[in-house]
């Protein structure tokens, strides 16, 4: 057991970018890697030496995360007044940022399914294989979230730069 204890340290910064990318919020990933943790942990014994440890780490994670959002779902939602104080936003005056804030935009607008597909494969480098023992889904089934998702990115950023680049449509209406 103190073997797959050291074992697991090592994803443990993969683990903590995948749950920040799933939530936006460091607090909730944090505590959503220690869950992922303790159940691995106690679980530790259901875990196969010479199997893929990390694909095992992340199908906890994973399924964590969704029981969690089926938790929420089932409550009703409550608001503090203070947890709503205003913020002020700062747009970034460099190109790459605005890239990146849209990007990450585009990627919180598609649907949960297939956000998760693009952050594993694309933030976390996973193949497809692995994203289906993840998710608990066939290997198609990866494959066709991925491509549906990378259409839904490509049409969403091309209507965000279309947006950005200041084209004006004027009706007849608006004119007169």
């Amino acid at each position: 057991m103190g073997e797959v204890r050291y074992l697991i340290r090592e994803h443990i910064p993969a683990l903590r970018r995948y749950a920040r990318a799933l939530l936006r919020d460091r607090d909730q990933a944090d505590d959503l890697v220690q869950d992922c943790l303790v159940r691995a942990i106690n679980a530790a014994d259901q875990w196969e030496p010479g199997t893929n440890l990390r694909a095992w780490l992340f199908a906890i994670l994973h399924n964590v995360y969704v029981s969690d959002r089926r938790k929420l779902a089932r409550r009703p939602r409550h608001v503090t007044v203070d947890s709503e104080e205003p913020r002020l936003e700062y747009l970034p005056n460099q190109v790459k940022s605005v890239e990146l804030g849209e990007l990450e935009r585009a990627i919180r607008s598609l649907p949960e399914q297939q956000r998760i597909t693009v952050l594993l494969v694309g933030l976390q480098g996973m193949d497809y294989k692995e994203v289906a023992e993840i998710t608990g889904v066939p290997l198609g089934t990866v494959r066709s979230r991925l491509s549906r998702a990378r259409e839904a990115l490509q049409r969403i950023l091309n209507d965000t730069q279309t947006a950005s680049s200041g084209e004006l449509h004027v009706t007849k209406k608006e004119v007169s």
